[in-house]
């Protein structure tokens, strides 16, 4: 089942059904501590001090019961009821230079704006600048808006109880709250609610793609056509061809404008490679289309874009378009019934909707809506930290992968050669939605792992990582 965002009165109603069907609360929070141990012990070393501030209610009861299982960390615990005058003491552990801070003086109760003495003690914690491991929500921000109460710790990491809340997932919390997990395991009872918003959770996609059968062969899993590349832009070309080998389907044919075929074909092996002509055909043999990467150049011929907008609206294929192609769409209903995917980053989706980024990030649900319904109403990976995906009027999902390193240009052509690889496949084709969130999930898990071996990777390195992460929880992960 997904698992929803939900809001601080839907968290309050699930956790009385929770005790109404017989669990206790310390059995609750011994398995919070227990998730919050598995954090620490991904984020910090064998030897390492780790500070923990525990406040007066249950958010402290969970941090302090992580103590326990950080046998082989130095723990030291600082019980925080009157910041005035524990701040020396907190001076003095952070003296001690700890490696990680368990934030756990304020859940998501907290409903008022702090005091000043409170407001004085969270900023000589975020003065301290060490990661910080915030218990459910960090401290002082409000767990429905996003906003803080005057102040609230800059978490590197939030690993939050049972499901996101909603003011986790927005702009203004995002500095601090850091990178959200969930700890969906902790003794909760099934989630009560359903709601718009959903997150994605590595498990959600145990089993897939399915195991191949042995008596198949290279029509079985279908023939990518790419359209991309043009002067001073191949590079983005060859990312997604690379990238688009990946999932292995049967075949792939990349067309380029001749004036870069050479460079690119060049860099490719088992990628077919044609220069695009006026009369090319986009049709039978191939199962699906990509068109976009590197195709920036200022003299392409309006043919070719004429031909994006044609497939567009009555290809039977489905269809990926992506980086400069999204601007030559046409803002009207799609004749074809087949699927259609665009992927914009916020700056891409701000001039699909004559908008400004600022206002795309500020709004982001709203803007994956009104693009989708304003281009027929297709699917839509809008970009960026936790990566939205859906459609106009449908459920939409969060991604919960991937790191800020992900910023480096060719990243995004990464993602779109991998995602219309996994949908030339027909056998993926049936279940849309698993397979665009599939390849948004993979492609961050590929930079997560990544960054925990070096950090200094590259985009190419991205492309040869795909479809590597094991879909288990990501706390055990990368533990």
């Amino acid at each position: 089942m997904p698992i929803p965002v939900i809001s601080i009165a839907q968290m309050r109603q699930w956790e009385q059904a929770t005790w109404a069907a017989g669990q206790t609360e310390p059995e609750v929070i011994r398995r919070v501590g227990e998730a919050v141990a598995r954090q620490v012990l991904r984020l910090t070393q064998p030897g390492n001090l780790v500070l923990i501030l525990a406040g007066k209610g249950h958010n402290g009861d969970d941090a302090r019961s992580a103590r326990e299982h950080l046998d082989d960390r130095r723990v030291e615990v600082l019980d925080v009821s009157e910041p005035a005058k524990d701040l020396p003491k907190l001076d003095a552990l952070l003296a001690r230079r700890p490696q990680l801070i368990i934030d756990g003086l304020f859940g998501i109760g907290l409903d008022r704006s702090l005091r000043n003495d409170w407001i004085q003690f969270i900023g000589r914690v975020n003065a301290a600048r060490t990661q910080v491991l915030a218990v459910d929500v960090p401290s002082g921000l409000n767990a429905d808006t996003g906003a803080p109460q005057g102040a609230a710790i800059l978490a590197s990491n939030t690993l939050t109880v049972g499901a996101p809340k909603t003011g986790l997932l927005m702009e203004p919390a995002w500095p601090f709250v850091g990178r959200l997990v969930v700890a969906t395991d902790v003794g909760l009872a099934p989630c009560p609610h359903a709601t718009e918003v959903n997150w994605t959770l590595p498990e959600d996609f145990s089993g897939f793609p399915p195991a191949r059968a042995a008596a198949t062969h290279k029509g079985t899993y279908g023939h990518l056509a790419i359209l991309a590349g043009s002067l001073g832009y191949h590079v983005a070309a060859v990312l997604a061809a690379r990238a688009a080998q990946r999932p292995q389907p049967g075949l792939i044919t990349l067309h380029t404008s001749e004036t870069v075929y050479p460079a690119i074909a060049a860099q490719l092996q088992a990628v077919m490679v044609s220069p695009w002509r006026p009369d090319t055909q986009f049709s039978s043999p191939y199962t699906a289309l990509l068109v976009g990467p590197g195709l920036a150049a200022p003299d392409l011929p309006e043919k070719m874009k004429q031909l994006v907008r044609d497939l567009w609206r009555s290809s039977p294929l489905p269809m990926v378009v992506d980086a400069s192609a999204l601007d030559w769409l046409p803002p009207e209903p799609v004749l074809s019934k087949a699927l259609r995917v665009i992927t914009p980053h916020p700056g891409e989706a701000a001039r699909l909707l004559g908008s400004t980024s600022r206002q795309v990030q500020a709004h982001r649900l709203d803007a994956l809506r009104q693009i989708s319904q304003r281009f027929g109403g297709c699917w839509v990976v809008l970009k960026g930290h936790q990566t939205l995906i859906g459609q106009s009027t449908e459920p939409l999902f969060v991604n919960s992968s991937g790191n800020p390193h992900l910023a480096q240009g060719g990243s995004g052509d990464v993602l779109s050669g991998y995602l219309a690889a996994l949908l030339a496949q027909p056998a993926l084709q049936a279940d849309p939605l698993r397979t665009i969130r599939y390849a948004v999930w993979q492609h961050g898990a590929a930079a997560d792992r990544l960054q925990v071996e070096r950090p200094n990777w590259v985009v190419e390195e991205l492309a040869s990582r795909l479809g590597t992460a094991p879909q288990k929880k990501f706390e055990r992960d990368l533990a």
